[in-house]
């Protein structure tokens, strides 16, 4: 295992990627509605990410995958493939999965998005995903364990009566997509890979509604619940500080998150 430790310089510049990724949510939000499909936010993402903030959607391309994001929709996993047939409805929950690129590092991030009414049930399962991936953040510190966040997650995930996929899981970042160490969504206190400050990673659980077995299609990328019940990920690109952690793709609306945490 290779762990790439940032220095200063490297970590100032994916603030900067990840300030410019959050800022491609915050476009969003009243983007996605009922009616659109998921080819036109991959559209639109594209041309926001290229045009308005002169940066690269860095997973175009990525392992040949042709487009700029991911949009799960229900009981989709994840790397759900864009398309002009599917039509977001009323009910429906989304995850868009993106990534970008400035000045050579790369910042990783994705939310759900209910599209119109959605019901009680799938409500929580978002709410609670959100919450999951929260008590991971929160467990990063130096000298912490990549065990202890996945046991924090897996905790509140399995109070809740939901189940943690196993399959997919986070990873470093930086000049790469994909770098060292692996980081599971479940797992033991105090085992595995010790945290150390300068470590970059991303927390993205996703967090199924039944089992968590799952289904791959046939077109080579997406992923579904076998049972095909509902599904949620949240993700964040995560900075190891001197004292915690640091949230590189912080949102507007999340500020106040880390506030009551800080509280």
């Amino acid at each position: 295992m290779n762990i790439n430790i940032k220095s200063a310089a490297d970590l100032e510049l994916m603030r900067e990627s990840g300030r410019l990724l959050a800022k491609v949510f915050a476009m969003l939000d009243d983007f996605i509605q009922p009616g659109i499909n998921t080819m036109q936010i991959n559209e639109r993402v594209e041309e926001y990410i290229v045009n308005d903030l002169q940066s690269r959607p860095a997973s175009k391309g990525q392992y040949d995958f042709p487009y700029v994001l991911n949009t799960s929709v229900n009981h989709v996993v994840c790397h759900g493939m864009p398309k002009v047939s599917q039509i977001l409805r009323n009910g429906d929950i989304i995850n868009c999965d993106i990534t970008l690129e400035k000045n050579g590092f790369i910042a990783d991030s994705s939310k759900m998005y209910c599209v119109g009414k959605v019901t009680p049930v799938a409500k929580r399962l978002v709410n609670t995903t959100y919450d999951a991936m929260w008590a991971g953040i929160h467990s990063v510190k130096p000298g912490a364990t990549l065990g202890d966040v996945g046991h924090a997650i897996q905790k509140v995930a399995e109070e809740a009566g939901y189940s943690v996929v196993r399959e997919y899981c986070g990873h470093g970042i930086g000049r790469e997509m994909h770098e060292d160490p692996q980081v599971l969504h479940y797992g033991t206190p105090g085992t595995g890979v010790k945290l150390e400050a300068g470590m970059v990673f991303t927390i993205e659980p996703m967090i199924n509604q039944g089992g968590h077995k799952l289904k791959h299609m046939k077109d080579g990328w997406t992923v579904i619940t076998r049972d095909k019940k509902l599904s949620a990920q949240w993700e964040h690109t995560i900075a190891v500080t001197e004292t915690g952690y640091e949230v590189l793709t912080l949102r507007e609306e999340e500020k106040e998150v880390l506030a009551a945490a800080s509280a």
